[in-house]
């Protein structure tokens, strides 16, 4: 990958990224990654926010600081535009809306689906997750240790506007065009901002699709949902963002960096390799969703993994069986009612 900048990020503390364009570190309390990056694009109509952040008081005024430290307020934000529905990037939405009632807020129509199915249905939510790692090959004690989670099932707000990919945002004065990326979440969206960049290049914002150190969770939920293929989405994903011309990457986690192409071939490249792993696991015999996971290779060894985080690389599992499936090297095994599966 090229070179990544290593800036000295301050919570709640503005830096100018030149073209008009602002990044505030929000705080994301209880994360190892401790804060998500919101970007304050000017416009002849006041600022527009890309993401706001996690649900909680510090973040608030995080958010609220570097705003006021660059000269503006939540009051006078035209708008917001949400890379994609997880709460570490929409959890302030509504206390935005709350305090500006005339802001908009805009995501992707598949993640403003899953914002309706979040409010409609928690509880039942929250059922059909303990099922489903049973269903994976879970014990019955994991099942009971996850069935007492607190898993924070408070959806974001539901959004004003839902723009299409190739859509120029309501960014007046400038062109910020939406550029659909699912794989991560089904409606995550980049963002190329088009009056800015060295030769008119323009300026990328990629989310949590394109990120310098971290490979992005891309998971199957639920694991045997048929019809999509997350996996395979965020790969062609990644290869259009190879296609833009663009060098500078402005994530929403850890810095800037240089090298679009060159890390987006690098995450690809990671997939193959677990697809790879994967597939050799599987023969004739079958073997459970939950069983083959454990047996990869993890940055945090299984044993060592709470019941959420192994929930969560199953997920990861179950998104690369399916697409293992589609290239015909998987196949869930037949007359089986849970999760299991052998070679093609």
């Amino acid at each position: 990958m090229g070179r990544v900048s290593e800036p000295d990020i301050e919570l709640g503390k503005p830096r100018d990224l030149g073209d008009g364009i602002a990044q505030i570190a929000v705080p994301f309390p209880n994360s190892p990654l401790g804060y998500t990056l919101v970007y304050v694009l000017d416009s002849d109509s006041g600022p527009v926010l890309i993401d706001t952040g996690w649900n909680a008081p510090e973040a608030w005024q995080g958010l609220n600081d570097g705003l006021h430290a660059l000269g503006t307020s939540i009051e006078r934000v035209h708008g917001v535009v949400i890379t994609h529905h997880h709460p570490d990037h929409s959890g302030l939405n509504a206390q935005l809306k709350a305090h500006n009632p005339d802001a908009w807020i805009a995501m992707h129509p598949a993640d403003a689906e899953q914002v309706r199915r979040f409010h409609e249905a928690v509880e039942r939510r929250e059922q059909w997750e303990a099922d489903g790692i049973r269903r994976a090959g879970a014990s019955d004690e994991e099942v009971a240790q996850y069935a007492e989670l607190d898993r924070g099932m408070r959806p974001p707000s539901i959004p004003d506007r839902e723009p299409v990919d190739g859509e120029l945002i309501d960014l007046p004065g400038r062109k910020l065009r939406a550029l659909w990326t699912p794989g991560h979440t089904p409606g995550h969206l980049c963002f190329l901002l088009e009056d800015a960049g060295p030769a008119g290049t323009g300026r990328l914002f990629t989310g949590d699709h394109l990120l310098p150190r971290i490979t992005p969770h891309v998971g199957l939920y639920p694991y045997d949902v048929p019809d999509i293929d997350p996996l395979g989405d965020f790969l062609q994903s990644q290869t259009r963002l190879t296609e833009l011309g663009v060098d500078e990457a402005l994530p929403a986690h850890r810095q800037e960096f240089q090298g679009v192409t060159d890390r987006a071939n690098e995450i690809i490249a990671h997939h193959e390799e677990r697809l790879e792993e994967l597939r050799a696991l599987l023969s004739a015999t079958p073997i459970s969703l939950w069983e083959a996971t454990s047996r990869l290779h993890w940055k945090r060894p299984w044993d060592q993994m709470p019941v959420m985080q192994r929930r969560m690389a199953a997920g990861e599992a179950a998104s690369h069986l399916r697409l293992l499936e589609v290239r015909g090297q998987a196949q869930r095994t037949p007359g089986d009612d849970n999760l299991t599966y052998i070679a093609a």
